[in-house]
């Protein structure tokens, strides 16, 4: 067997090398880097949400970033979604449950303004029961 080193391989991906020859502490590395990485944004965001230093229009901004690198993390750190054929699966199980959330969402959304649309306000309801 050659050993070769693979430069190639993202944080949350295992590397194609046997198993007799990784280190045990590797996994305990990554899941400290994404430990640390999301301890890092969390403190972040609150940062972000409770001070004066940013413009405050460009707050909202900066907490969607920070989601956004958040579920970064937690995707390559801790859930392995890498681009590699080996997280076809993986991926396209994600899509569909990032579908199926974005349609209950979208859905209830629809539903709840069509309500507001057509039910009648308190203060008519109110009119009617006086006038009768």
């Amino acid at each position: 067997m050659t050993t070769e080193t693979h430069w190639d391989v993202a944080p949350g991906e295992r590397p194609a090398i046997p198993a007799s020859e990784r280190k045990a502490s590797s996994g305990l590395l990554v899941y400290t880097l994404g430990l640390l990485l999301a301890v890092i944004l969390t403190i972040t965001s609150f940062w972000v949400a409770n001070t004066s230093a940013i413009w405050a229009p460009g707050v909202p901004a900066g907490l969607v970033v920070l989601a956004i690198a958040q579920m970064g993390v937690h995707l390559v750190f801790f859930l392995h979604i890498t681009t590699g054929p080996d997280s076809t699966n993986n991926v396209l199980a994600l899509a569909f449950g990032v579908l199926i959330v974005f349609l209950v969402l979208v859905g209830s959304l629809v539903i709840m303004a069509n309500l507001n649309e057509n039910m009648m306000a308190h203060t008519e309801l109110m009119d009617l029961q006086v006038r009768h």
